[in-house]
């Protein structure tokens, strides 16, 4: 399983985001040549929110390109936002590919990204900025009934990265387990009657903290006996 590195984005701290706060979810193609690959990151990539973004488990965020054609014509943005669509970045990716979604990934993959070493640690949640980003209120809420939100890798490794180099799976710990069932079950309204599922994911040691807490937590509602 490989796929080619469409594009590598990285984006700097936008005070003036918006009203409600600064963000760096705009994020521009890197064409100068390899990228270092951080613990936390991509190089020169910056993050306005730590308390919600970057760390250890989201460090590196994959989105595929192949999404992009079904959004322009679901999300109807008007036509000043309209062009985001046109080109990689506008959900606030630092990897842009073809060829894999939600479905074929796997929680604990990893995989060799041009010469550093990352696993899937979790999916993305979208947040209110990426309605802002695409100026429209619907965004997250189409982004979570649709499961198209990317994921998010850990540094296993350190190295560098640049378009045109290859990403190729290294081992696979979790079969059963691709990004889409997560996502669905911890933040996409599957939960009901997956106790045993939610049980599984909260001891499952690749996921990370947070959505592993989020099974525990999910595990123990009542809604979700079964």
């Amino acid at each position: 399983m490989r796929t080619q590195v469409q594009a590598v984005l990285a984006g700097a701290v936008d005070p003036g985001f918006s009203p409600d706060g600064a963000s760096a979810i705009a994020k521009a193609v890197v064409d100068d040549g390899p990228r270092t690959v951080h613990w936390t990151g991509i190089e020169g990539d910056a993050v306005a929110d730590l308390v919600h973004h970057g760390g250890r488990d989201k460090a590196i965020h994959h989105y595929p390109r192949d999404h992009y054609l079904r959004w322009r014509l679901e999300l109807g943005l008007d036509p000043g936002h309209r062009p985001l669509l046109d080109r990689a970045g506008a959900f606030g990716e630092n990897i842009s590919t073809l060829g894999w979604q939600e479905g074929a990934v796997c929680i604990g993959d990893r995989f060799r990204m041009g010469t550093a070493l990352v696993e899937i640690a979790q999916g993305r949640q979208p947040c209110w900025k990426q309605g802002h980003r695409l100026g429209s209120s619907a965004v997250v809420a189409a982004m979570v009934a649709s499961g198209r939100t990317g994921w998010y890798y850990r540094v296993i490794e350190e190295g560098s990265v640049a378009a045109g180099d290859m990403i190729e799976l290294i081992s696979r710990v979790h079969p059963e387990w691709n990004v889409a069932r997560v996502f669905g079950l911890l933040v996409g309204g599957r939960h009901k009657g997956a106790r045993a599922e939610l049980k599984e994911l909260s001891r499952l040691r690749e996921l990370a903290d947070g959505w592993r807490e989020r099974a525990a937590k999910l595990a123990g509602s009542p809604g979700t006996a079964g």
